[in-house]
C-alpha cells in the first residue's frame, strides 16, 4: 500500500466508501490499493480520520437502542434474504476479492459459500437465544438470568479469507442485538465494502452495521481510538499473534473483553498405520491453499519413520499434481521474503529440500511456489516461526510420546491433524493435542458454521460460530423477585 498518485490523477478513478448510519461516506483522506499480482494501482479507498470514527461510533450506539429491541423473526428474514443475495452478486463479490487479494477463483468462491452458510446457519439459532429459571434458597424468590447484547462492538477482520473473517466477526454479534463496527483490512476494502452492501440491500436498519478502513500509518492511532471509545463495548479480532497482544493490552486497560483468533503452527501426524494417499492430498492441501495464507494451515508434518520416505513421494508428487503449474500470487514482497528466508536457514542448519526452490526467480518479488523441506529440527527458525505462506516441514517421529511433545512444542494451538485407521489411536492423540480443534484423518483447515471456531494458547481465546459463537455475544443479567 501507498500513496504515490497525484490528488488529479486520483480522483478520476473508484475509492471505496464507508458505510456509516447506513450511507456511503467519502472521507477527504484516501489511499491506493495495490494489486498483489501487478504491484499496480486498483483503485482508491477512504482512509478514516476522527471525524468518522466518531460518526461511526454514534451510528452504532443510537442504532442499538432499537436494534436490540428487535425480535428474532426479523434479524432472520435479514440474514435469509442477505443470504440469497450473496448468490445473485456472487460473480461481482469474487471479482473484488481476486483482484485485491490476488487469489483463485476458487478460493473466493469458497469464501463466499462459506458466508452464506454462516448466514443461513445464524438465522436458524436465532430462537435458540434462551436465559433461565433457577431454583433459589427461598420458596418465596423466584429469579430469572436473561441474556442481553453489550452494545456496540469492534471487528476487525483480515484480508486472507474476507468474505468468511469479516463475516463472522460481524453477523454473530448483530444477531445477537449488538451493533457493529467493522475496521475493514486495507487490503482488500472493496472485498469487504461489497459484504456490508449485501446486509443494507437486505434491510439492516441503519446503523447497524458501520464500515471503516484506514491507510496503514493510521491503524495503531485509529484502532486505540476506538478501543477507548465508552460506546465500545466488546472487540473481536482477527490477525496475528503479534498484533493480537496489542488490541488484548488495549482493551485490558479499558476493561473490554476480547475474542481473539490469532496465528497457528498446525501440526499433521502422520502414523504408521494411516492411508498415505489421503495424508498425502490432506497435507498438500492443508499446507498449500491459498499459498498457505491461512492461520490453520499446515506447517509441520510429522511421519513416523517407518513410512517417512514413502509418504514423502507422495506427498511431492500430490503437490506437484495439484500446485505445480501455477505459481501463486502472495499477498506481498514480504510475505515471500519472510518464508525464503525460513527455508534458507533451515536448509543452512542441514535440512533437505524435497519440493520447490526459495532461490527461484519468479515474474515478480510477490510470488513463491510451494516448498517442502525435511530433516526440520528445533534449531531452525522455521520449526517454531509461523510462515503463513507456502512453506511446509516435514519431521520424524516413532512414538506417540514424541509425536506429541513436537506437535506441543509450539506457542500456537489453533487447529491439528492425525493420520490413523485406528480410531482409539486418533482420539488419544487428539485429548492430549493443545488445539482448539484436531481433525482425524482430514487437513488441518477446517471451519463451518455448525462448530465452533478458536484456539488456545498465543492463537487466542474466544469461540466464533456455533451455539458458543452466539453465546460470545451476549451477557448474563440476573433478575430476583418476592412473590
Amino acid at each position: 500500500m501507498g500513496d504515490t498518485l497525484d490528488t488529479a490523477v486520483a480522483t478520476e478513478g473508484y475509492s471505496v466508501p464507508f458505510f456509516i448510519n447506513g450511507e456511503e461516506v467519502h472521507p477527504p483522506r484516501s489511499f491506493q490499493v495495490i494489486s498483489p499480482a501487478t504491484g499496480k494501482s486498483i483503485h482508491r479507498s477512504g482512509s478514516a480520520t476522527n471525524v468518522e470514527v466518531d460518526a461511526a461510533v454514534e451510528a452504532a450506539a443510537n442504532a442499538f437502542k432499537t436494534w436490540r429491541k428487535t425480535i428474532p423473526r426479523t434479524r432472520r428474514d435479514i440474514f435469509l434474504k442477505a443470504a440469497t443475495i450473496f448468490e445473485r452478486r456472487k460473480e461481482e463479490l469474487s471479482r473484488y476479492m481476486m483482484e485485491e487479494t490476488s487469489c483463485p477463483q476458487q478460493w473466493a468462491d469458497f469464501n463466499i459459500g462459506v458466508a452464506q452458510d454462516f448466514l443461513t446457519d445464524v438465522a436458524g439459532r436465532l430462537s435458540s437465544l434462551n436465559g433461565t429459571v433457577p431454583t433459589t434458597e427461598d420458596p418465596n424468590i423466584g429469579a430469572m438470568v436473561v441474556r442481553e447484547p453489550f452494545g456496540v462492538v469492534l471487528a476487525i477482520a483480515p484480508w486472507n479469507a474476507p468474505y468468511i473473517l469479516s463475516m463472522r466477526s460481524v453477523l454473530y454479534p448483530i444477531a445477537a442485538g449488538n451493533t457493529a463496527i467493522l475496521k475493514a483490512s486495507e487490503a482488500c476494502p472493496r472485498t469487504m465494502w461489497g459484504l456490508v452492501s449485501v446486509f443494507h440491500e437486505a434491510g439492516l436498519p441503519a446503523g447497524v452495521l458501520n464500515m471503516l478502513v484506514h491507510e496503514p500509518a493510521n491503524a495503531a492511532a485509529i484502532t486505540e481510538k476506538l478501543i477507548a471509545s465508552p460506546h465500545i463495548k466488546k472487540i473481536n479480532f482477527t490477525g496475528s499473534t503479534g498484533v493480537g497482544r496489542i488490541i488484548g493490552r488495549l482493551a485490558g486497560e479499558h476493561l473490554k473483553p476480547v475474542l481473539l483468533e490469532l496465528g497457528g503452527k498446525a501440526s499433521a501426524i502422520v502414523w504408521e498405520d494411516a492411508d498415505l494417499e489421503n495424508a498425502a492430498v490432506q497435507c498438500a492441501l492443508g499446507a498449500f491453499l491459498n499459498s498457505g495464507q491461512i492461520c490453520m494451515s499446515t506447517e509441520r508434518i510429522l511421519v513416523h519413520k517407518n513410512v517417512r520416505a514413502e509418504f514423502e513421494k507422495k506427498l511431492v508428487g500430490t503437490v506437484e499434481h495439484i500446485f505445480g503449474k501455477d505459481v501463486p500470487v502472495l499477498i506481498n514482497s514480504l510475505a515471500v521474503a519472510k518464508n525464503k528466508k525460513l527455508v534458507q536457514d533451515a536448509l543452512r542448519k542441514g535440512a533437505t529440500l524435497l519440493y520447490g526452490d526459495a532461490a527461484a526467480e519468479e515474474s515478480s518479488n510477490t510470488r513463491l511456489r510451494p516448498i517442502v523441506v525435511s530433516g526440520v529440527t528445533p534449531e531452525m527458525d522455521i520449526y517454531q516461526t509461523e510462515s503463513f505462506g507456502p512453506t511446509v516441514s516435514l519431521l520424524e517421529i516413532d512414538s506417540e510420546e514424541e509425536a506429541l511433545r513436537i506437535t506441543n512444542d509450539t506457542e500456537y494451538g489453533l487447529t491439528s491433524a492425525v493420520f490413523t485407521e485406528d480410531l482409539r489411536r486418533g482420539l488419544r492423540l487428539a485429548k492430549e493435542i493443545e488445539t482448539g480443534a484436531v481433525h482425524i484423518n482430514s487437513m488441518t483447515i477446517h471451519d463451518e458454521s455448525a462448530l465452533p471456531h478458536g484456539g488456545a494458547k498465543s492463537s487466542g481465546y474466544g469461540r466464533f460460530n456455533a451455539s458458543s459463537g452466539m453465546d460470545e455475544w451476549t451477557r448474563t443479567k440476573t433478575i430476583t423477585y418476592k412473590f
